[in-house]
């Protein structure tokens, strides 16, 4: 787990409040991400078909897409460990790279803080229960 060492974990592990936090998240994001996911966070098309190579193609970041029904926690594992490992499914291919040798956790939790803030306002709600209800069933 991110926190480690701590007595509990944050309330929120992503942050939409800290400005300079997602201004380097929409740099990293761009640098990183945005070649499969989009510019706008749009995703590939036909991202719920598996292509020719058995794989789906990058999700939408966007409201449209999933990402959001994701706690905090889990999405920070995808991103760093890879759909596979965080999930626990071995035989499971991605053409998502693991970014846990080439982005910190500042730069990780970044990334998807800024991508949280652009989701309109109901959607961040919906999420921030998401994330209550995640650590409710850690207890």
């Amino acid at each position: 787990m991110l926190w480690r060492g701590l007595a509990a974990p944050p309330t929120a592990l992503l942050r939409t409040d800290d400005a300079q936090m997602l201004e380097q998240g929409r740099k990293v994001y761009v640098a990183q991400c945005a070649s499969c996911h989009g510019i706008n966070r749009e995703g590939q098309a036909n991202w719920r078909e598996r292509g020719a190579d058995g794989r789906l193609p990058a999700p939408p970041h966007d409201e449209t897409g999933h990402t959001w029904h994701h706690p905090d926690e889990l999405l920070f594992r995808i991103t760093k460990e890879g759909v596979a490992q965080a999930a626990g499914l071995q035989d499971y291919e991605s053409n998502m790279p693991t970014y846990g040798a080439t982005l910190s956790d500042a730069d990780i939790v970044a990334v998807l803080s800024w991508i949280k803030s652009q989701w309109p306002a109901d959607i961040q709600a919906t999420h921030d229960g998401i994330n209550r209800q995640a650590r409710e069933s850690q207890r």
